[in-house]
């Protein structure tokens, strides 16, 4: 992916279409190799997990506040809509949420979001003018609901947050995909690049994941082979792939074979 082909996301323009987590690495230094490999752009970071105030050499906030990254802070534990919107207005109040993501869960075992308190939580940060991309379930009513209401993209989950699942509804990813006036990044469940090139091969604008690459035996490796799946699906949903039939179909043409 290039400037070439830039995904646009409110005012924002990134030529990576590859969103990239923080969480889970042994370590700053792996974190930071990971980062660096993805070729991502944008880095999210839960506000809530992490020490905002230290910014230190070799701390986390150090790391991401060296302007190599656009800082996608998110809401990552919150679970109502006055908590996250909370935690977002003290993140502006430390310059760092201009654009942000926003996830309100609603039960603790599957981490599904909760679709109404996103919706309350939505429309308040886009009236306070925040750039809003929310955190949703793979429903094309709540997505558009929430293209309606202002949002910048829509961000529905392949799978449950850390299961590593792979796309489970391609369907409804073409559903919303087909109606969606705004950008739709696949957020959630990716467990392997395969997966990653499945969402952008449906049109989807993008990916975020974090455990795929922080939960790899190779993590370095894997953020590799994530920037290359995403790049390559991009570019067949662009190509344009051949139709699938039931029957064999000669590669060489017949006409003007000698009988």
């Amino acid at each position: 992916m290039s400037q070439a082909d830039p995904l646009q996301i409110g005012a924002y323009t990134f030529g990576s279409r590859l969103f990239v987590g923080t969480g889970k690495y042994k370590d700053v230094g792996e974190t930071r190799a990971a980062l660096e490999a993805s070729g991502a752009e944008v880095v999210t970071v839960a506000l809530r997990r992490v020490d905002l105030k230290d910014r230190g050499a070799g701390s986390m906030m150090g790391l991401l506040l060296e302007n190599r990254w656009k800082l996608l802070p998110n809401t990552a534990g919150c679970y109502t809509a006055e908590e996250a919107v909370r935690t977002l207005r003290l993140a502006r109040e430390l310059g760092i949420a201009d654009i942000v993501k926003l996830e309100v869960i609603g039960d603790p075992k599957t981490l599904y979001p909760d679709n109404e308190q996103t919706l309350e939580a939505a429309k308040l940060l886009v009236k306070e003018g925040f750039t809003v991309l929310p955190y949703c379930i793979d429903d094309p009513i709540i997505c558009r609901k929430l293209a309606d209401v202002g949002c910048a993209a829509v961000m529905p989950l392949a799978a449950p947050i850390g299961s590593g699942l792979g796309i489970r509804n391609p369907y409804n990813l073409r559903i919303i995909l087909e109606s969606s006036t705004i950008p739709v990044i696949v957020d959630a469940g990716v467990g392997t690049a395969s997966d990653a090139a499945i969402a952008m091969e449906l049109g989807c604008h993008g990916v975020l994941l974090n455990t795929a690459i922080a939960s790899a035996q190779q993590p370095v490796l894997m953020a590799e082979a994530m920037r290359e799946a995403v790049s390559a699906g991009r570019k067949a949903f662009l190509a344009g792939r051949m139709p699938k039939r039931l029957y064999a179909n000669a590669s060489s043409p017949e006409a003007g074979v000698i009988e």
